[in-house]
């Protein structure tokens, strides 16, 4: 669990009630703040205008990237250095062909398939296109499903906008009454309200933090492609290590053996 995504998720939440309560008092807040066809205008038109932007199976996994959002990366930095340095190890005392047996232990398929790529004899260069084809590729299925939130975080203040206009009409046609303009453009702006609260609470934290999910991801395949060509190259078990922590910032620059993690 990703507790500092939940906890940030929850201290927005926490902040917006805070505020409401404080403005308009416990029994007000219902009444001053919800009006379900402001709602409907603002988060029905937000996520039907993402729909026509996208196709149906990537908006549903669009809809369905929500969890991830809540999981811990399960890749550590340290802990893959360490494993492709124990593979080196391997590698340099027993031959390349003994990395087959030690690659039914890993339960990393990128690092995997590399490891099984190099045990066929592949050219070096073609497990270099391989394992960076399949690498564009996942980055590719993770920007269709940023894009995803990226299209709702816009949407979601232009449709806000749109019920703010559509209330705004409605107010006008019926200016003789002046007691019923206040309220009347209350809910007008209620909808700018939704708006404003589905791109920066919701769609924006949520698109944000699957880039730096992605970034990261991209950076322990990256080291992964480069450990096992050093491998594949016959290179220094210590040299490669070096390599692979170049990497990484100075101060997670830390000895695998150390548990050093991203």
């Amino acid at each position: 669990m990703d507790l500092a995504s939940l906890l940030g998720l929850a201290l927005c939440g926490f902040m917006f009630v805070f505020g409401m309560i404080t403005g308009a008092g416990a029994a007000n807040v219902l009444d001053y703040y919800w009006d379900v066809t402001s709602a409907i205008i603002t988060f029905g038109g937000a996520f039907a205008a993402t729909l026509a932007s996208l196709s149906l199976p990537d908006f549903i996994a669009g809809l369905k990237s929500m969890a991830l959002v809540f999981k811990a990366p399960s890749m550590k930095t340290g802990e893959i250095i360490k494993k492709i340095i124990d593979l080196s190890n391997i590698a340099r005392k027993e031959g390349l062909l003994s990395l087959e047996e030690a690659s039914g232990e890993l339960d990393e398929p990128f690092l995997k398939k590399g490891i099984l790529l190099i045990v066929d004899g592949t050219d070096p260069e073609l497990v270099r296109a391989i394992m960076e084809t399949e690498l564009y590729s996942i980055e590719g299925r993770h920007k269709t499903v940023i894009g995803f939130w990226e299209t709702l975080a816009s949407m979601g203040p232009a449709w806000g906008m749109i019920g703010t206009l559509v209330g705004l009409v409605n107010m006008l046609y019926n200016m003789s009454d002046p007691s019923a303009i206040g309220p009347a453009m209350a809910v007008a702006i209620i909808t700018t309200l939704y708006g404003s609260l589905l791109a920066n609470w919701i769609a924006g934290p949520v698109a944000n933090k699957l880039k730096a999910n992605n970034g990261g991801e991209t950076l322990v395949k990256e080291i992964m492609i480069e450990g096992l060509l050093s491998i594949q190259a016959g290179e220094n078990p210590r040299v490669i290590e070096e390599k692979l922590k170049s990497f990484l910032s100075p101060k997670d620059r830390v000895s695998p053996e150390d548990g050093g993690e991203e």
